[in-house]
């Protein structure tokens, strides 16, 4: 059984996507992926959010009501507004921390309670950031041991990797973190990226996630699951369990 812990869903003539390149600047939806899914032998997905908006959350949550294969729904929701109001139905909560000007973003009060929320509520806090923010990240994470979170694209591992390694080796040391083995096709040494993550977090720890369609950059749905392994925790179990997914 395969699940895939990480794809979008989005059409860019409905909304507005400010990092998006004109390669992808197209619709995305539940009719385009489902061929690959079936190709591949993958059983169901979690549907990532794209942008900060809630509005899109609501899209996705009524796109996965309606689409069998999609089991969960990481959203955007307002971390310094009403969390807890915002949050039915998620199996997670995610925000472009990445993107944000200052690196210690996570650490500030307000969004320190909204992530308080989400563990609160037992869902999972996906981090996405890059190396810049990961001390913030190890910060969070040791700060909140009851909260599960999910380390996005292992931090887009940059060529001087240094600090990210040490960044990364450190969230991995917690066990309230695990890692997806997500993005990895678009960013620096695919598979030496993955085997480094295996390394630290264990496959109990680390789930596949294509990335789709943002994978397509680099190569096909079939390349992101080639680059995982073939170890039954990455391709579902880690998933599964992390997110508290339903599979039938």
């Amino acid at each position: 059984m395969i699940v895939d812990a990480h794809q979008h869903f989005w059409d860019p003539a409905t909304a507005d996507y400010p990092w998006m390149t004109e390669e992808l600047r197209r619709r995305y939806g539940p009719d385009d992926l489902a061929p690959l899914l079936d190709e591949h032998g993958v059983r169901g997905t979690i549907a990532v959010q794209a942008r900060h908006s809630f509005d899109e959350t609501q899209e996705l949550l009524a796109l996965a009501a309606a689409t069998p294969f999609v089991l969960g729904v990481v959203g955007w929701v307002d971390l310094t507004g009403d969390v807890a109001g915002s949050l039915d139905r998620l199996v997670g909560v995610r925000h472009q921390v990445q993107d944000e000007a200052d690196p210690s973003w996570l650490l500030r009060d307000d969004v320190q309670r909204g992530i308080a929320a989400v563990g609160e509520a037992g869902l999972v806090f996906d981090l996405l950031v890059r190396e810049p923010q990961l001390p913030a990240a190890v910060k969070v994470a040791r700060r909140n041991p009851g909260t599960k979170f999910v380390l996005d694209h292992v931090a887009k591992r940059p060529r001087d990797d240094g600090a990210w390694a040490e960044g990364v080796a450190a969230l991995a040391e917690l066990p309230n973190v695990a890692c997806k083995l997500s993005g990895l096709l678009t960013e620096f040494d695919p598979a030496g990226t993955a085997a480094r993550a295996l390394e630290w977090f264990g496959a109990e720890r680390c789930m596949f996630g294509s990335d789709w369609p943002v994978c397509l950059l680099a190569g096909s749905y079939g390349d992101t699951l080639a680059v995982v392994g073939d170890d039954v925790n990455v391709l579902a179990g880690t998933a599964i369990r992390t997110y508290g997914l339903e599979v039938h």
